[in-house]
């Protein structure tokens, strides 16, 4: 079986889905992998340290789609403006595995399914135990709420940490995150990493130790917060009401701030607006708000994304894809990722296609010229795929009750509502399980443990 790695079109992406440190793991397998010329160039990687690591280069971008499974890190749907380009060189019986932004842009998978290929969005990576080393969003989310940290701290007009010095005291800067999500528990680690005084707020109670456990101050504000989490430990959107009321307290705690951090958002719905432009102006001067969720709109008001806006004194800034920011580590995560996933299929070197695993069957978005993901397949308005199956059953036979499992997400009514606070990559997002925030932690490219470390004395990614 050939794997193909693919240069990426995106404007501004620099990651690569496959390092060389995965190439061998993959050979152990049984699979060959072929990598475009220069794929990994803008992360710092080149092409011989994929031919040192076992792997052939392409010579052309024909040659690498021609592969048996395809590996790129924004597919049609996560890239917009380029990734119809390479739709000429999909076709049945050929596997596309990368991000898609399935929820936030249904559309591409229509197209995509026209050219009879398998697409697995990896957006949409079940939150369970054994599927926590595949899922790209809590790895992506990590860089972005490091990076937005860094991004604050050059744009604010002082220092972070309280000094003592000959010359004076200069005070420590104040860090407020909104949301405790993997994005926000790492901007939480980075902020306090730097000096600053930090708070923290999440619709959660239960986040409370984590961001404790951190070193910041949990916000309470005064909201029912009882039916606040919903299925799977996700954070539920909330009515308008609700919203109301959580901007008018979050104002005070805003004014105090000299940075916030914003990343609370809804899969394949716009953002809440949490932050207000009254609040922006009440903030002083040479403020700073990194809003996280700015590709959906944006949880600030005067948000603009990828734009840095300036308001009353206070900057704005709305990054839509931080981890094309920090590309080499990047990589090395989004790589260890899809190998997991991808090694999930391969049984006795050959790729099996088991539905009955819900990894496999969660992220499945189109096979046989069709979208098969029953989430998808409703928000597009297409008929159940189970209804056709069972009308096609004998007459006296009971419909298969197994069907329904086999396809698409069979949680996918109560999913709608869920708010996913901090996983922000390419086209988002969405446990039952622990995730290390890799505070202080290199990625292990080697480790081929099943499960990521949460030692007690680190902050886990709440359930978000």
């Amino acid at each position: 079986m050939r794997v193909s790695v693919i240069k990426e079109t995106f404007p501004g992406e620099r990651r690569v889905a496959l390092v060389p440190a995965s190439v061998g793991k993959l050979a152990k397998s049984g699979c060959e992998v072929l990598v475009e010329t220069a794929a990994g160039e803008r992360a710092g990687i080149a092409d011989e340290s994929y031919t040192a690591a076992g792997a052939m280069i392409a010579r052309s971008r024909d040659e690498a789609f021609a592969a048996d499974v395809i590996l790129q890190v924004r597919t049609l749907g996560a890239n917009p403006e380029y990734g119809a380009d390479d739709l000429s060189q999909l076709s049945a019986g050929k596997i596309l595995i990368g991000s898609a932004d399935p929820l936030g842009a249904p559309e591409a998978a229509l197209r995509i399914a026209e050219t009879g290929v398998r697409l697995f969005a990896l957006e949409l990576i079940p939150r369970i135990t054994r599927a926590q080393t595949m899922d790209i969003l809590s790895s992506m989310a990590t860089i972005s709420g490091y990076r937005a940290v860094l991004l604050a701290a050059v744009e604010l007009p002082k220092m972070f940490p309280l000094m003592m010095t000959a010359a004076g005291t200069l005070s420590a800067a104040r860090a407020f995150v909104i949301g405790a999500g993997v994005a926000g528990l790492q901007a939480i680690a980075t902020a306090r990493r730097l000096g600053a005084v930090v708070q923290a707020y999440d619709v959660r109670a239960a986040c409370r130790e984590q961001v404790e456990s951190l070193g910041a101050k949990f916000v309470e504000l005064e909201l029912p917060s009882d039916d606040a989490e919903g299925q799977g430990g996700y954070a539920k959107a909330m009515d308008e009401d609700f919203y109301r009321r959580q901007r008018e307290l979050m104002a005070s705690v805003v004014a105090e701030s000299d940075i916030v951090i914003t990343t609370a958002a809804i899969p394949g719905r716009p953002s809440p607006r949490l932050i207000t432009r009254e609040a922006v102006e009440g903030m002083q001067a040479g403020g700073v708000i990194v809003d996280l969720a700015a590709e959906r709109g944006g949880n600030c008001e005067v948000t603009q994304a990828d734009q840095r806006v300036v308001h009353d004194g206070v900057t704005i800034l709305g990054p839509t894809n931080l981890p094309a920011e920090v590309p080499l580590h990047a990589s090395q995560m989004f790589s260890n990722n899809v190998t997991k996933f991808l090694l999930n299929m391969i049984k006795d070197g050959k790729l099996e296609i088991d539905l009955t695993d819900e990894i496999i069957r969660d992220t499945l978005v189109t096979d046989d010229g069709d979208v098969v993901h029953e989430r998808l397949r409703s928000i597009l308005n297409l008929p159940p795929l189970v209804q056709a199956e069972d009308a096609e059953a004998e007459p006296n036979q009971e419909p298969n009750g197994d069907k329904e499992q086999q396809v698409g997400s069979p949680d996918a009514d109560d999913s709608d509502d869920r708010l996913d606070v901090g996983d922000l990559t390419a086209g988002q997002s969405t446990e039952d399980e622990n995730v290390d925030v890799a505070e202080d932690a290199e990625t292990d490219d080697d480790s081929d443990d099943d499960d990521l470390p949460s030692p007690a004395n680190e902050a886990t990614e709440p359930k978000h």
